[in-house]
Order: C-alpha cells, then sequence, then structure tokens
C-alpha cells in the first residue's frame, strides 16, 4: 500500500525550488505550498537536491548461492540507503542465472521483498563459461523480461560467441555487457600493470588487455548493427576507443564506477585487499580520463559493480583475496565528490548518467523518468553539503569490504522513494 508524502522546500535537479506531493504511488503536484496535504508524512528536503530514484545497471546480489556475502534483501537495503529504486542483479549466482528459472527466482524475489525494483541479468553463455549461448531467448521471454545479458566477472572473449550473442539479442532489442578482459593478457593478474605493481613485486593487469576487448567488440556491434554495452571502464586508452566509436554512430554504452573516478593503484601499496578489484583500480592519469569522459557523456553512466564478499575471502593475503568492493551506498556522494563539486556535471547531469541513461540502455519502462505531475513516484532525496564519514561497521550490505571506510564523503541520503513507498530515511 502506497504512503502518501510530501516532500518539503527541495530543488529539482534544474535548480527549481519546489514542494513535491505524492498520493497513491504518483507524484500529484510540484509546487510551492503552505503545509502539507492532509495525512502526509513529511521529508523535510531544505538544502536538498531531489533527483529521479537512481537506477544500477550492475550489482551482484549473489542469491541464489552466495547469502553469506549478501542476498536480494540485504542488497535491497543497501540500495534504497544510497539512493537507488532499481537494480540490475548479475548472473554469477550459483547456480549460474543462465536460464529462465534462475532469473525468474531472482526476480520474484525481488518483487517479495519489494523495496527497490530487481531486474535479473541474464549470462550470455552457459555457466559462464564462455563458449555456448545460455537460453538468452527464453530469459527474454520470461516473467523476467531479460534485456540485459553478461557474464560479467568473466569475458566473452571468444569473438565468435561474442557475434552470436550480437547477433541474437539484436531480435529483441537486448544488449549484451561486456566485462572486457582478455584472458590471455591477464593470467595470474593481480593489480594494473605499471610503476607500482613492479614495485609491489605483483602481476601487473595491463590497460590494453582492456582495450583491446573494447575496440574488437565496437567493431563487431558495428558490423551487425547491434546494441553493446562495456561494463566498468577504467583506462584513458578505453575512453578513447568509445570517443572514436560514437563519433561514427556505433550503438554502443559505457559506464564508469564510482571507485575508478576515486582510487588509484597507489592504494595496493598498503597490501589491503579491499583494494583489490576487477578491473583493477589504474593511474591518476586514468582517473582523470574517466572523469572527463563521464562529464563529456562518452562514459553514459555510473554503475556501482557492488561486490559483495564474505569478511573471510578479503582479510586475507592480498593474492589469495576474492576481487570486489561495495558499492551501492556510497555511489552518490562519490559522483558528488568527484563530478559537481569539482564542477565537472550539474545535478541535471548526474539525473542523467544515474537514473534516465542506465534505465534507457537496459529499457527498464518505469524508471529514469523526470520527476513530473503524473509520473510514477521514484525520487532520490540528497543533501549534497552535509558530509558522513563511511563506517564499515554501519553499512546495511551483509558484507564489509568497503574500501571508503574512514573517508569522509559530501552527500548525504536523506529519502528514497520507490513507487510513492519511504523505503530509506536518512535521519533514521
Amino acid at each position: 500500500m502506497s504512503q502518501k508524502l510530501f516532500i518539503k522546500g527541495g530543488t529539482l535537479a534544474n535548480g527549481t525550488k519546489a514542494d513535491i506531493s505524492i498520493t497513491d504511488g504518483v507524484i500529484a503536484s510540484i509546487a510551492t505550498l503552505p503545509s502539507a496535504p492532509d495525512g502526509a508524512q513529511v521529508i523535510d528536503a531544505k538544502d536538498c537536491i531531489i533527483l529521479p530514484g537512481l537506477v544500477d545497471l550492475h550489482t551482484h546480489l549473489r542469491e541464489p548461492g552466495k547469502e553469506s556475502a549478501e542476498t536480494v534483501l540485504s542488497g535491497s537495503k543497501a540500495a534504497a540507503k544510497g539512493g537507488y529504486v532499481a537494480v540490475s542483479a548479475m548472473a554469477n549466482t550459483t547456480p549460474v542465472a543462465d536460464n529462465a528459472s534462475v532469473v525468474e527466482h531472482v526476480y520474484r524475489l525481488g518483487q517479495k521483498v519489494g523495496i527497490v525494483d530487481v531486474f535479473p541479468v541474464g549470462a550470455v553463455t552457459q555457466g559462464l563459461a564462455g563458449e555456448n549461448l545460455a537460453d538468452i531467448g527464453a530469459m527474454a521471454n520470461s516473467e523476467a523480461r531479460v534485456r540485459v545479458f553478461s557474464d560479467d566477472g568473466n569475458c566473452v572473449s571468444d569473438a565468435l560467441v561474442m557475434r552470436h550473442a550480437l547477433e541474437y539479442v539484436k531480435g529483441f532489442d537486448g544488449v549484451i555487457a561486456q566485462h572486457a578482459q582478455e584472458p590471455r593478457l591477464t593470467q595470474g593478474a593481480q593489480m594494473n600493470e605499471g610503476i607500482v605493481s613492479s614495485q609491489l613485486g605483483l602481476k601487473g593487469w595491463p590497460a590494453i588487455a582492456e582495450e583491446a576487448i573494447i575496440a574488437r567488440d565496437i567493431l563487431l556491434a558495428d558490423f551487425l548493427q547491434a546494441r553493446l554495452h562495456i561494463c566498468h571502464v577504467t583506462t584513458a586508452g578505453g575512453v578513447e576507443i568509445i570517443r572514436w566509436a560514437k563519433a561514427r554512430g556505433i550503438a554502443v554504452t559505457a559506464e564508469v564506477t564510482p571507485h575508478h573516478l576515486l582510487l588509484t593503484d597507489e592504494l595496493a601499496r598498503s597490501y589491503d585487499a579491499v583494494y583489490k578489484v576487477n578491473p583493477p583500480l589504474r593511474t591518476e592519469k586514468d582517473v582523470m580520463a574517466l572523469r572527463e569522459g563521464l562529464a563529456q557523456g562518452i562514459i553514459d553512466i555510473v554503475a556501482t559493480d557492488h561486490a559483495p564478499h564474505a569478511t573471510e575471502s578479503k582479510e586475507c593475503e592480498w593474492q589469495e583475496a576474492a576481487f570486489g568492493m561495495l558499492g551501492l551506498e556510497t555511489a552518490l556522494p562519490i559522483v558528488n565528490q568527484t563530478m559537481v563539486q569539482t564542477g565537472l556535471m550539474s545535478w541535471e547531469q548526474v539525473a542523467a548518467r544515474m537514473s534516465s541513461a542506465p534505465a534507457q540502455i537496459a529499457r527498464y519502462e518505469n524508471h529514469g523518468h523526470e520527476i513530473a505531475v503524473g509520473a510514477k513516484a521514484h525520487i532520490t532525496v540528497i543533501n549534497p553539503t552535509a558530509t558522513h564519514r563511511v563506517d564499515r561497521d554501519l553499512v546495511l550490505s551483509r558484507s564489509r569490504n568497503t574500501p571508503f571506510h574512514g573517508l569522509e564523503l559530501p552527500g548525504v541520503i536523506m529519502a528514497t522513494v520507490f513507487g510513492g513507498k519511504l523505503t530509506y530515511e536518512g535521519s533514521k
């Protein structure tokens, strides 16, 4: 049952000040009102920016099979705390989401929890093995209506398999989201290949391993006139290849993670495995190129690659640790710090990169819309000037592997509204 809500005294992404009245899950009015409607719960949005609800195209919820790290319930709570109203659950679960049965199971779990919309991402290949196509058609026609397919965590490295996948999804306007990592160039790799890896004696992960796959798949997508999405771009060279493709009208989109907008490979000097991630943290030069690419729209969206892990998988020697970081609860403050406060992006651009563009790429028809009368009430309220210190013991995820522990970040999520229901309230 929807709540009657009244968001008082906020500022829309375009700079307009307004009160927002929500009734039966729909935005009833956007105007400056003298008082709240009768019976409405009031959300104080003074000094806050009101955004369309955030959409994440890259989330690891771990269920089924790895519930010690995360569940649909705990991940949904973390998402709501971060301002998200929709997340895309990646396929590397146990069993793998490579058939209609598993994606429908994940979809129904999300519906039962009801905190955010959980959209399953289907595997491209059976068992993520990179050899035979998964049951893509059945997943697309299932109750979950999957439109995004990815072997994330594994690259679809075989060019012929990738061609067949792109051809298949083209028939129903789907998209292949590629984890760009040439496996032969990254065997045993532990971090970015460069000065730091040489000094630490850790096997390096060269930028070219990412860029070679990006270039190959862009050419395939152009040849086939199919849609391609590049997951978690990390290199300056990758940005330039995507820039080249977009200048030629090729149907490629790309994402960057919050951690790749802020952190560098220098952090590996601590040997703290919380900084071990796939693809790896790169150099300051890469970080600056990623920020510029995001500001210019060469990189279309911010996606968290939220990757929770059980404690024993991260609190161990670097070489033995799992790859991955938490991301849902801190994404918007990090974008605020790296992109808005630096003057690189406006709040309208943040709304595009974190709400409308990801929804459009994934074909999530009920998300990413502007805040307008008659629209479904998916809303995020952030105080951009308030600060908070990240504490891994206070995250809502089941895991604690946040690389931002102890950092003071600008931006506090004050409220998340999902379909007219208040799913997170910062003051509580």
